[in-house]
């Protein structure tokens, strides 16, 4: 059976795509899945993602170059235009569905203690299925790179490459020093907002952070959040790249292509080529100058150790033979982990509720106008760069981040939040059950800077067999401290007169596995962090680029891969380190300095 939430938004997919669908002079026509590959091409592109996408457009508009894009997923779902709809993507067939390994540290009340880890399988990639939060992070995260030896990643270099791909549609922003104009991603603001939002602003007011772009010259304050959105839809790198390049002769993609193998010959270490299956066929295609790797801070690792490029003795163990021994690849691993379900009740009928959505008036508004809370960005209104008791009061460098949604895990009758965070049936029903569809907001609070850090591993040397995930969340101890205090941020938000005067308070239920923690000190909201942590979905590291002086560095400033001639990484996986936000508008960036490296 299906339920309101999702034949309302299919109603809205179809009346969106009967007045907004494909003609032949659209310049955001869809692309075509190449049918005639060739035996050879000069660049290959492993992975149409965040980064991939990008440099498929860069490359391509050098006439002279043929390159050949590969994608394992599809084309876009229409349902995921939908920002409203982010996350309703999660769990099927458009996301690669991985899971970490058990957890000491969280995930204590998921399945397993596993955490779901979506990324998404289809062009544009995980920019195709995420929050579309358009957040460059902190000056500070780029100038340390370059201090460590990255030259050319510093912030005043790397900022060009944001301006240049930016299309920013606020017209107080667009033009500034900060932001840019007429660049092929759209990165704008909700076209609707509510009285929690406002509230937010003001209780971050009240609290003594300015209200501010936190992509402009200071990060630290209370915004309305930015996203890639394009007329009220999602504008993934897909439609913002590869849709106005889609008739160029010399750019074919390949779509359902499934990479085995990148070709190394294994006495001159010189990448030759690529080996993937489509539909049953495998292909090996020739790469006359370069293969580019952008499958993202999983895929990239596991294609490398399919590859014979990785640890030696793991490859060894899982029965293939090493062509390079480099044991940093899958290395490093980080990601922003924080505390999902907390719960604040309001007395307005403010939130963000499934009958408020579902109904015919505001679908037809959406489909024809895109107006309406369905145009809302991931159900995020805004967020915030806050500093905690560790923080330096006197520098722009926050350590926390509070993601803000007029509506929570109770507000779509459990018909997508419970599934996709991964709640067993004991928890929803003690915890969530007795208060659902209760009007309510709630705060997703974290650290900006983790220092624990994970491996990829491979889980055979099948390529189709997920790879082992293992984030370590919190095996350092510091991460675990300044993620309660984010907690203890949010609450002392939900405190502030503003939000008062809504009848805000906290759902106070104590959290089902923490009931013997003494409530509301710090013991207890570790237990809660521990039980019900959630990954932003920002795995950078596993290919680290760093100088010729750092070991564990397995790629060059220039992205190019240390030992194997002919292959450069570009994606997630060569950031040394988080950057302080969410992840798509640098991966991006990484995609447009492109130019620095070709």
């Amino acid at each position: 059976m299906y339920n309101a939430k999702q034949i309302g938004l299919a109603l809205a997919s179809v009346l969106s795509w009967l007045l907004f669908s494909d003609t032949p002079n659209d310049p955001e026509g869809y692309v075509q899945d190449a049918s005639n590959i060739r035996t050879e091409y000069d660049f290959i592109i492993i992975g149409a993602g965040s980064a991939g996408a990008v440099i498929a457009n860069r490359l391509s508009e050098n006439a002279d170059w043929n390159i050949l894009l590969l994608e394992a997923g599809g084309d876009e779902s229409i349902v995921g235009q939908i920002p409203a709809n982010a996350f309703a993507l999660q769990l099927t067939n458009v996301d690669w569905q991985y899971e970490t390994q058990p957890q000491d540290n969280a995930c204590q009340s998921y399945k397993d203690k596993r955490c779901n880890w979506p990324r998404g399988k289809m062009l544009g990639g995980s920019s195709s299925i995420n929050s579309m939060l358009y957040v460059r992070g902190n000056k500070r995260d780029y100038d340390k790179w370059k201090n460590d030896g990255n030259v050319g990643w510093g912030y005043d270099d790397v900022l060009p490459y944001f301006l240049k791909s930016e299309d920013n549609q606020n017209p107080f922003l667009a033009g500034t020093k900060y932001h840019n104009k007429g660049g092929l991603l759209t990165v704008g603001e909700s076209g609707f907002r509510t009285p929690l939002g406002t509230a937010f602003i003001q209780g971050g007011v009240e609290m003594g952070y300015e209200h501010r772009d936190y992509n402009g010259e200071f990060q630290t304050g209370f915004g309305f959040a930015q996203g890639t959105v394009r007329r009220g839809s999602r504008c993934s790198t897909s439609k913002a790249f590869l849709r106005p390049a889609r008739n160029r002769n010399n750019l074919h993609v390949s779509m359902h292509s499934r990479v085995s193998k990148i070709l190394i010959d294994p006495d001159t270490k010189v990448a030759t080529g690529v080996r993937f299956e489509k539909h049953g066929q495998i292909y090996v295609v020739q790469a006359t100058k370069e293969v580019v790797l952008s499958a993202g801070a999983i895929a990239s690792p596991q294609i490398l150790m399919l590859s014979g490029v990785g640890p030696a003795a793991h490859l060894t163990e899982e029965g293939i033979t090493p062509i390079l021994d480099q044991p940093y690849v899958g290395e490093n691993l980080n990601d922003h982990v924080g505390l999902i379900g907390i719960v604040f009740l309001i007395d307005k009928p403010f939130s963000l509720l499934t009958t408020r959505l579902m109904n015919l008036p505001t679908l037809l508004n959406y489909a024809l106008f895109r107006g309406t809370p369905l145009s809302m960005i991931s159900g995020v209104e805004g967020l915030a760069f806050v500093k905690s008791k560790y923080a330096d009061d006197d520098d722009d460098w926050p350590d926390v981040q509070l993601h803000f949604g007029p509506g929570s895990d109770i507000s779509d009758d459990g018909a997508t939040n419970r599934r996709i965070h991964g709640y067993t049936d004991e928890v929803w029903n003690e915890y969530y059950k007795p208060i659902l569809n209760r009007d309510s907001w709630t705060i997703l609070p974290l650290f900006l800077r983790p220092k624990s850090r994970g491996t990829i591993l491979l889980n055979s040397k099948d390529p189709y067999d997920k790879p082992l995930i293992n984030p370590n969340y919190f095996s350092d101890p510091d991460d675990l401290k300044i993620t309660v205090e984010s907690v203890k941020i949010a609450l002392a938000l939900s405190k502030t007169d503003a939000l008062q005067k809504l009848g805000s308070r906290l759902y106070d239920k104590p959290f089902p596995g923490c009931e013997n923690q003494p409530l509301w000190t710090d013991a207890y909201w570790e237990c809660w962090i521990k039980s019900a942590s959630f990954t932003l979905g920002h795995s950078v590291g596993t290919c680290k680029m760093g100088p010729d002086s750092d070991p564990t560095a397995v790629v060059t400033p220039e992205l190019k891969f240390r030992g194997i001639e002919n292959l450069r990484v570009a994606d997630t996986s060569i950031m040394p380190s988080l950057p302080s936000g969410n992840t798509n508008a640098p991966t991006i960036m990484v995609g447009e300095a492109s130019e620095l490296i070709f």
